[in-house]
């Protein structure tokens, strides 16, 4: 294993609609679970456009996962079954622990940009049926580091002993967003042997030293194990979000909004949402 990250694929992903009619990118999915573990699914939206995305996500369950919606730009409401309500702005993460259930909602509202991404972390075996929670992330509270020529906001896990601003308690994966301007170079040692990932939100870049491709935004890059990440920003710069964590190796059996580990497990899931006991921790 060689101590630098290198590439081991790059995704465009598909653009796609989900929930009342909302156009976004799924960047990777149900069939990418065993490379991207424990990361399920990544959705991305970028519009100027309130009609791509207004019609939102209306009342939907979940069980065995956690949702992470990151907000760069834009505005979302969301409610839940646990009692919780409010908003999703500029700089906010939404991190929600389904757990053994949850039926939520998440409504955009016409902005100048909606700009963003949600991720689905899964649950392992044993921690699928957990009391659902929500965190609510505002960017107060997201700790801006500048490190060399990148500045970091770091939105789960910790960097050099700083921590950000939320660690999970089951999956506890790195979360940041990066930022370099145009030339620049970045590194830094990361655990060799967890998954991890980028996805591109704005200008271009190299990763992993001998690598001479520059990929461009909207792009999402799944590494190689080793010890160290590395990435330089083309002429215009680079943003983009970094995730790692450590796989889970337990098999998947996924229907729709709900992920559980066999297919009698999500059998039972949907029979218990048909008889209305798919709620178990109401508010």
């Amino acid at each position: 294993m060689s101590d630098m990250r290198t590439i081991r694929k790059v995704i465009t992903g598909t653009r796609t609609s989900d929930g009342a009619g909302v156009r976004l990118v799924r960047v990777f999915g149900y069939h990418d679970t065993k490379e991207f573990d424990p990361f399920l699914m990544l959705d991305a939206f970028d519009s100027t456009n309130p009609d791509d995305y207004v019609k939102g996500f209306p009342w939907h369950p979940h069980r065995g996962i956690e949702t992470i919606t990151y907000l760069i730009k834009g505005r979302i409401e969301h409610g839940d079954s646990l009692g919780n309500k409010g908003e999703i702005l500029d700089g906010c993460c939404q991190w929600m622990t389904a757990g053994s259930g949850i039926i939520h909602q998440e409504m955009p509202k016409p902005s100048e940009r909606m700009l963003g991404v949600q991720l689905w972390l899964n649950l392992s075996a044993k921690n699928k049926m957990t009391a659902p929670e929500y965190n609510d992330i505002t960017e107060d509270k997201v700790p801006v580091i500048e490190d060399g020529d990148c500045t970091l906001r770091v939105i789960a896990g910790n960097f050099k002993g700083r921590p950000g601003a939320f660690e999970g308690r089951f999956i506890k994966p790195l979360f940041f967003d990066a930022e370099l301007k145009p030339g620049r170079e970045w590194s830094f040692d990361c655990d060799a042997e967890s998954n991890l990932f980028v996805y591109i939100i704005e200008g271009a870049g190299r990763f992993a030293a001998e690598s001479g491709e520059l990929i461009p935004e909207k792009h999402a890059v799944l590494f190689n194990k080793g010890k160290t990440f590395h990435v330089k920003a083309s002429d215009n710069g680079v943003r983009f979000l970094l995730l790692s964590a450590k796989q889970l190796k337990e098999p998947v059996a996924w229907g729709g909004p709900i992920v559980m580990n066999t297919k009698e497990e999500l059998e039972l899931a949907f029979k218990e949402l048909n008889e209305n006991k798919f709620i178990k921790y109401p508010h």
